[in-house]
């Protein structure tokens, strides 16, 4: 069975400006890939390579044995077959909803329109076929996007930001929604975005991007629990970085002895999660709550120990913090080391 997808060592600038460095990436069939990393990372120009609206200046993009960039492959984006979700989804306002979906496809009207009614069902819009594109709600038109891109049977569907223009909540609906259907159709993706929870709660796999380099790629819980380095630490999900000395399987820091994921020696920094900090009311204790975030689930509680260093915990929400509370705070999970950066 062919790779649906496979770039090699994509090299990418404008005006003499680096953008890519080397992007290697391979997606398996039915597997979901986000890539991630802040504004400026080449996480939307990687995307644009792999539609075909843009060419890479070194490196090569294969889709399911067949390459259409690279070594002199110059294969167009209509020939790619490629499906793309844009951030704005791109619907002609002029057309309905069927309309829209059956734009682009060949065949007969009654094919196309067989085809479409698939769409529409898989995206759950049966009924909606005559509704113009002002009278869809944000999270319909995402759905309408969606169906347009998939009408076509592309090997690869592509999504950049998909979710952006959505309010929180709607946000959150929406991709369940559209995870469940890719999922489903047993669809093979990649999306943009630059948000961490959407990365980690949405992907199989996640390519961390920085600087124009893949930092890591690997499954979320992987990049969550074992980062590579401290900047993908510090960048996907919440992270505090405490100095320690490191004395193989352990290190002494200011919450005391604390074991360790992988021995390590001398100056180093402990990565702690905030829901790996224990938090216990000590009228003793030294160190001081300076805030509370309630979110009904849990609270996020903001922490001065006595050494100055500030942390954020995150704790169950029966137990009430207030402002100026003493606790004590601990950790007993193992915790991952970076080597100490000297200035």
């Amino acid at each position: 069975m062919t790779v649906p997808l496979e770039c090699h060592q994509l090299v990418k600038a404008f005006n003499a400006q680096p953008v890519l460095h080397n992007i290697s990436l391979t997606v398996q069939r039915g597997e979901l890939v986000a890539l991630l990393g802040p504004s400026g990372c080449g996480k939307t120009t990687t995307l644009r390579l792999i539609a075909g609206f843009e060419w890479p200046d070194e490196g090569t993009i294969t889709i399911s044995g067949r390459m259409v960039a690279g070594k002199g492959a110059h294969v167009p984006t209509e020939q790619r077959r490629v499906g793309m979700v844009f951030q704005e989804y791109a619907l002609f306002p002029h057309l309905d909803v069927m309309g829209n979906v059956t734009f682009g496809l060949h065949g007969s009207a009654k094919d196309k329109a067989k085809r479409a009614a698939e769409m529409l069902a898989l995206v759950g819009l049966e009924g909606l076929e005559k509704r113009m594109p002002y009278a869809l709600s944000g999270g319909q038109q995402q759905r309408v996007a969606l169906a347009r891109a998939l009408a076509p049977e592309p090997e690869i569907l592509l999504l950049d930001e998909p979710f952006s223009n959505l309010d929180a909540a709607l946000r959150m609906q929406v991709r369940g929604e559209v995870h469940s259907i890719l999922k489903n159709a047993g669809i093979t993706g990649v999306f943009v975005t630059h948000d961490q929870e959407e990365a980690l709660s949405l992907a199989d796999s996640v390519a961390v991007m920085m600087q124009g380099r893949i930092a890591q790629f690997a499954a979320p819980e992987t990049l969550y629990h074992y980062p590579v380095d401290r900047e993908v630490a510090g960048f996907v999900g919440e992270a505090n970085f405490i100095p320690a000395q490191a004395q193989g399987a352990t290190a002494a820091c200011v919450l005391g002895t604390v074991p360790l994921l992988e021995a390590a020696y001398g100056d180093v920094e402990l990565l702690l999660r905030p829901e790996q900090l224990i938090l216990n009311a000590d009228t003793g204790a030294e160190a001081i709550v300076l805030w509370r975030e309630f979110y009904g689930h849990d609270q996020r509680v903001g922490l001065r120990l006595t050494d100055g260093t500030a942390l954020i915990a995150r704790a169950d929400a029966p137990r009430r913090f207030a402002v100026n509370d003493r606790v004590r705070v601990s950790s007993s999970v193992p915790l991952k080391a970076f080597a100490a950066v000297r200035s």
